[in-house]
């Protein structure tokens, strides 16, 4: 059984992907009703309620009605729990059909983007987990597999394919994750997103030394229209996402020239 200190000693070498753990079948001393996918299903729906930080094999065993010891004949350790939920969560994320013939590039990219994006807000907890764990299970790879090929798709040169990836997927990494802790800030507020919003600028205006700043603010988000937080935040991640693909547009045809 491998600890959670070995994995810190040694993190390349001691994922659940690389140790031949992860298809771990049934055993015959095992106990019954109870498989791995239940098991990824009930971790899924506590890191949804309660985050990585207050997790634990306890709560897990908890929520399914076993002990703690019936869990561990189907993984050895709490992290190879997580990064199997955090795969498995990977697995809900629509991927576009990245044949060339399929469709525009620009279209397949919009829709990888915004799968990326929903999975990040409707779990907070996926976040910090990515940079955690190597994610290389096969929901991971499939995505990561389709983002290279839309990449390939647009004409970039393979010398630039690898900074296109990074410059959409690391802002939608930021972006998603900003707005799932905001969301997150609100429930626990027991307000709306609109509400919350609204009181947080409404505090901070009555503060002499933020006024001018935030003056400034108000005719920026005047400008960019929609009267809800969520209206102002689509738009800007449609507007961000029409930037880098216009700069990936002009890159490609600077590597024509």
């Amino acid at each position: 059984m491998a600890s959670t200190t070995d994995r810190t000693k040694s993190p390349m070498r001691t994922s659940v992907w690389l140790e031949g753990k992860a298809d771990r079948g049934r055993r015959s001393a095992q106990p019954a009703g109870l498989d791995r996918d239940k098991i990824i299903d009930a971790t899924v729906r506590l890191l949804d309620a309660e985050g990585a930080a207050r997790f634990s094999m306890r709560k897990l065993a908890a929520e399914l009605n076993v002990t703690a010891m019936s869990v561990y004949w189907y993984v050895d350790t709490k992290d190879d729990l997580l990064e199997l939920a955090l795969d498995a969560v990977f697995g809900t994320v629509p991927l576009p059909d990245t044949d060339v013939d399929a469709g525009d590039w620009r279209d397949q990219l919009r829709a990888l983007a915004a799968g990326y994006r929903a999975l990040l807000v409707r779990h907070p907890w996926v976040s910090p987990l990515i940079g955690t764990y190597l994610n290389i299970g096969p929901h991971s790879m499939a995505f990561s597999r389709a983002a290279q090929q839309i990449v390939r798709n647009t004409g970039l040169p393979p010398h630039g394919q690898m900074g296109g990836i990074s410059a959409v997927f690391q802002f939608v990494y930021g972006f998603g994750t900003i707005e799932g802790h905001f969301i997150e800030r609100c429930a626990a507020a027991g307000l709306n997103q609109d509400e919350y919003f609204r009181e947080a600028m409404g505090t901070i205006r009555e503060r002499p030394q933020y006024r001018e700043t935030f003056a400034q603010a108000d005719e920026l988000m005047e400008a960019r229209g929609g009267d809800t937080v969520e209206e102002m935040r689509e738009r800007d991640f449609g507007f961000a996402l029409d930037l880098l693909i216009a700069g990936i547009e002009a890159m490609v045809e600077r590597s024509k020239a």
